[in-house]
């Protein structure tokens, strides 16, 4: 299959969903080696589940897939440009490529508008809309001196 057939195949989600009325307009589909190993289409609305993303359940799927939390040598296919969440998900994957047909500006003109996250990642935190404060009870931090002294953690 051509990148093109890929990303049809991730637009025909996306309106799949929408025609069966399981969510937003979004599909996403992970591919490696000429084969889609990862298929996501949004569930927010169908599973209450804010973070039930088109590339989120893509990368789910394909990681269990794999049976690996990282997509190597893989690349993502998604009917519209990937929201800020998503970009985190994507880059602790880490593929090798998105490719994307719609644009964020063409998502807000139907109110899928991201543009609020973006900004509010510039703010200092006190200033942000949602209140972010640091607490630190005693030994906060054992679990990270714990991690940074096993002999058995995974990095990633």
């Amino acid at each position: 299959m051509t990148d093109f057939l890929f990303m049809e195949k991730a637009v025909k989600i996306a309106l799949e969903n929408v025609l069966t009325n399981q969510g937003g307009p979004f599909g996403a589909i992970v591919v490696k080696d000429g084969k889609v190993i990862g298929i996501g289409q949004n569930q927010v609305t169908a599973a209450n589940d804010p973070t039930a993303h088109a590339e989120v359940q893509a990368i789910r799927a394909a990681c269990a897939y794999l049976n690996d939390f990282q997509l190597n040598d893989c690349e993502i296919y998604s009917s519209c440009e990937p929201c800020p969440m998503c970009i985190g998900a994507i880059y602790w994957a880490r593929p090798k490529a998105v490719y994307y047909a719609c644009t964020k500006e063409e998502a807000a003109r139907i109110g899928f508008d991201d543009q609020f996250i973006y900004d509010q990642l510039t703010l200092p935190m006190e200033s942000r809309t949602i209140t972010m404060k640091q607490l630190f009870p005693k030994q906060a931090d054992l679990p990270f001196r714990t991690w940074e002294n096993s002999q058995n953690k995974v990095d990633y």
